[in-house]
Order: C-alpha cells, then sequence, then structure tokens
C-alpha cells in the first residue's frame, strides 16, 4: 500500500510516517519501480502501536525501545515494565507541577479584583515585581 492509504489504515498522518522513517523508527519502506514508498501491513501494525504509544505519552526514545522488545519475540517483560514505571513516574512530576500552576493562578485570579483599575496581582507576578499599594 502508498503512504496515504498506509495513514489512512494506521491513524498516523503521512508526515509522521516520513518522520519515523526518518529517524529510525520504522524501517525504511520499500519503493515501487516509480519511486513510490510501498508499505506492507507489518508496518502498519507498528506504525499503529507508536501511535497507541504516543497517545499514552510515551517519549521517542522510549517508544523506539518498546518497538525493539515488542518485536523480540524473547524479550522479558521486566523491560518492558520498567519503561511503563518509569512513565508514570514522569507523568506524576508532571501533573503535580500542573497543579502547583493551576494553584498558583486560581490565587492570583483570586486577588485580582478584574476591575477598571490598572493594578493586577497577575501581572506583577509574572513581571516578578511586588504589588504596588496606591
Amino acid at each position: 500500500m502508498n503512504i496515504g492509504e498506509a495513514a489512512r489504515a494506521s491513524g498516523v498522518s503521512a508526515k509522521m510516517i516520513r518522520y519515523y522513517e526518518e529517524i529510525g523508527l520504522i524501517p525504511e519502506a520499500q519503493r515501487s519501480g516509480n519511486g513510490y514508498r510501498v508499505y506492507r501491513m507489518e508496518d502498519v501494525h507498528t506504525l499503529g502501536f507508536i501511535r497507541r504509544a504516543r497517545k499514552l505519552g510515551f517519549s521517542v526514545a522510549q517508544i523506539e525501545q518498546l518497538v525493539r522488545l515488542w518485536q523480540d519475540k524473547g524479550r522479558a517483560s521486566v523491560e518492558v515494565k520498567a519503561i511503563a514505571e518509569g512513565h508514570i513516574a514522569e507523568l506524576t512530576a508532571r501533573i503535580e507541577e500542573l497543579e502547583a500552576m493551576r494553584r498558583t493562578l486560581e490565587h492570583l485570579t483570586h486577588a485580582c479584583h478584574g476591575n477598571e483599575r490598572p493594578d493586577c496581582p497577575i501581572l506583577d507576578d509574572l513581571a516578578g515585581t511586588e504589588a504596588r499599594t496606591s
């Protein structure tokens, strides 16, 4: 199948398929006599695997490891679990950072009167200055 058909079948855009080939996440596609890329169902399955891994937020480096492990039928699942647990730790840290950002913004928006006056604790905080008293 051509790149458009592979994109539709896998749910990965043609642009991303070319990118994944470029960085070596998937093998370079075979070429037809007229130079068009030709994909096999195996390639489409790999692209679907990558798409699902991206939806779970795995990095390209992690996906590279996961694809290698997925294709290695003699793998030990302990390696896969370690990658997933590492990713969970990263997600937990990001969630904590986002919650801290939300708390800060909630505090700042509560402190802002939102009126016609120019003083604004939100802008003061972003500028790194303390609120001025008038």
